[in-house]
């Protein structure tokens, strides 16, 4: 099936066929994360996250802002994904079986911090990170997906078709910054002209933890953290809990990476739980998919300015 000239890959058999408008918010999913502009969770559902997406497309690209999937803006997505499939077929390889994978972990976190990792729990929700979508979705888009095995066909999100748009070396040259913004939960990497360079939805804080409204400096990166665990930190911890250590993993509660900011205490972190990402409140930090804090470290270098607005 097609929508506007963007093809949305389909099996003939299939008897849960969307319908236009949900077949034109996948696809305008698809083609703003490849664009940078990330609705985060790939879902199918047209909800806050998609909106400010595409009224921060809209506004980049000079189009009326309204936030709304207008003709005109899904013609320009439709150019600049260069009339690529919004779907594709995969086959699943040996690394997406392998493993290790951790089904049971507990959301207590002292509990967690017995564990050895915080892995994926299975082979489901690695693939559904890796194609920046939720679990949900791939099930539907391959119907009679029970088992993922070696060699087994499925339909994914064609995220792949996103490229870099800067590097860090680049970003140290050109004054990019990295902006928060409490009333969109929205984060932007920008250029010294104000362009924006990347765009994705964030969980920003709560009347208990509230945003540190200022200027900060990332002051350094770690990829795959382990998570001091602090129950004085939290408002609502536990009062019977103590300092733990918890490994790393995806499904650690600060995700794939940590951006440490001259804000004592604070940071721009991943999150194993990307349905959530700008719907709920945070402790305070700023959550992100983990597939989009990965795109922001290729500009999170120590020494570039953050704006928390």
């Amino acid at each position: 099936m097609c929508v506007a000239g963007t093809a949305v890959v389909a099996q003939e058999t299939r008897t849960n066929v969307p319908s236009p408008d949900q077949t034109m918010v996948l696809a305008a999913q698809v083609m703003l994360d490849a664009a940078s502009f990330s609705p985060g969770e790939i879902d199918g559902r047209a909800g806050a996250n998609l909106t400010r997406a595409v009224a921060a497309f809209q506004k980049s690209r000079g189009l009326t802002t309204s936030g709304q999937l207008d003709d005109a803006t899904f013609e320009r997505l439709r150019q600049e994904f260069r009339d690529q499939p919004a779907f594709v077929s995969y086959t699943v390889t040996d690394a997406d079986v392998a493993g290790p994978f951790r089904p049971d972990i507990p959301s207590d976190l002292v509990a967690q911090s017995k564990l050895p990792s915080l892995d994926y729990r299975d082979p489901l929700e690695a693939l559904a990170e890796k194609f920046h979508a939720s679990p949900a979705l791939l099930r539907w888009l391959t119907p009679g997906l029970s088992e993922l095995r070696v060699g087994a066909q499925i339909i994914v999100p064609n995220v792949m078709a996103s490229e870099a748009v800067a590097t860090a070396a680049e970003s140290r040259q050109n004054g990019i910054r990295i902006v928060v913004t409490k009333q969109t939960s929205a984060l932007t990497v920008e250029d010294a002209s104000g362009a924006v360079l990347f765009f994705a939805p964030v969980t920003t804080g709560s009347r208990h933890d509230p945003l540190p409204i200022g200027k900060w400096k990332v002051t350094g990166v770690q990829q795959m953290p382990v998570f001091h665990y602090n129950p004085r930190l939290f408002w609502d911890a536990n009062p019977t809990h103590s300092k733990a250590k918890i490994a790393a993993g995806p499904n650690n509660p600060v995700g794939v990476a940590w951006i440490d900011l001259s804000k004592p205490h604070y940071g721009i972190h991943g999150t194993p739980e990307p349905s959530k990402i700008g719907h709920l409140e945070s402790h305070g930090c700023v959550r992100m998919t983990n597939w989009d804090v990965r795109r922001v470290l290729q500009w999170a270098t120590p020494g570039t300015a953050v704006v928390f607005r």
